[in-house]
């Protein structure tokens, strides 16, 4: 048994105490002295989506567990480095401190920042300062190759924008998605190039959601649920009906289909 006082209440550091205990060489779990950064980069992910579920569901006792969970994932690599001399939790936190203060001069200095707008110029402009961001290829590139795709799509087109290739409005990326679509059809005809194809459809539609002031990750998500709805409520109609969902006829479906549909609300503007 390990030397652990048990508290009524833990803070930050009981956290990297305990997970320090759990990869304990000797008296630790078998399960966390085994794990490393890369076999547990999938938890990450997944403990960060279900914290940002609990947001989409404005669950506040949902999100402070889930926040705790992702905490817990940054303790756990802060102690594989820590065991290897290289940082540990502590120097996390002072590093994003110093960044904290250094990209808010307009707090905690002389600069002026009124609104939103200026605050982000700066934060950007101080972020490629302080990186070496010099050019369209290190800005570009510094984009996180592990993005889900359509948010890194509109991220490069974003920084891409500031070296003129954008288009000068909506109507302009919508003729684009048109031209993609066209395209693809041609591609489909030949049976030749069409993930090619596909994939420049989809890097136009979320150009055309910049330019729109939509978030394309998010609409995406939306419209996925919203289909998945639909087939539960086909489901379910199905089985008011005597039937199994794989039973109904095409038109039936086609009826279920609509009538689901008709229940959601279109949101205005």
């Amino acid at each position: 048994m390990v030397d652990f006082e048990q508290k009524e209440h833990y803070t930050a550091q009981d956290l990297v105490r305990i997970v320090s205990l759990l990869r304990d060489p000797v008296n630790g779990c078998p399960w966390d002295k085994e794990q490393t950064h890369q076999s547990i980069r999938a938890n990450f992910i997944e403990e960060t989506y279900e914290a940002v579920e609990a947001i989409d569901l404005n669950d506040a006792h949902l999100l402070e567990e889930e926040l705790g969970d992702v905490l817990l994932q940054v303790a756990l690599h802060c102690q594989m480095e820590a065991e290897k001399n290289v940082f540990d939790f502590d120097s996390v936190c002072d590093g994003i401190c110093k960044k904290l203060i250094y990209r808010h001069p307009h707090v905690f200095g002389d600069t002026v920042a009124e609104t939103t707008g200026e605050v982000l110029s700066n934060w950007e402009a101080l972020k490629n300062a302080e990186k070496e961001r010099t050019t369209a290829k290190s800005r570009l590139e510094s984009v996180p190759a592990a993005f889900p795709a359509l948010m890194r799509a509109a991220k490069v087109q974003k920084r891409a924008g500031a070296y003129g290739f954008a288009y000068p409005d909506a109507a302009a990326a919508l003729a684009d998605l048109e031209s993609e679509l066209a395209e693809l059809k041609e591609a489909m005809a030949s049976d030749e190039g069409v993930q090619w194809e596909l994939g420049d459809v989809l890097f136009a539609a979320a150009n055309l959601g910049r330019m729109l002031g939509q978030d394309s990750e998010l609409a995406l998500s939306q419209a996925t649920t919203r289909f998945q709805n639909r087939v539960i409520a086909c489901e379910e109609q199905a089985a008011v009906e005597g039937m199994a969902l794989e039973q109904v006829s095409p038109d039936d479906l086609d009826r279920y289909w609509k009538a689901a549909k008709q229940t959601e609300q279109t949101p205005k503007g």
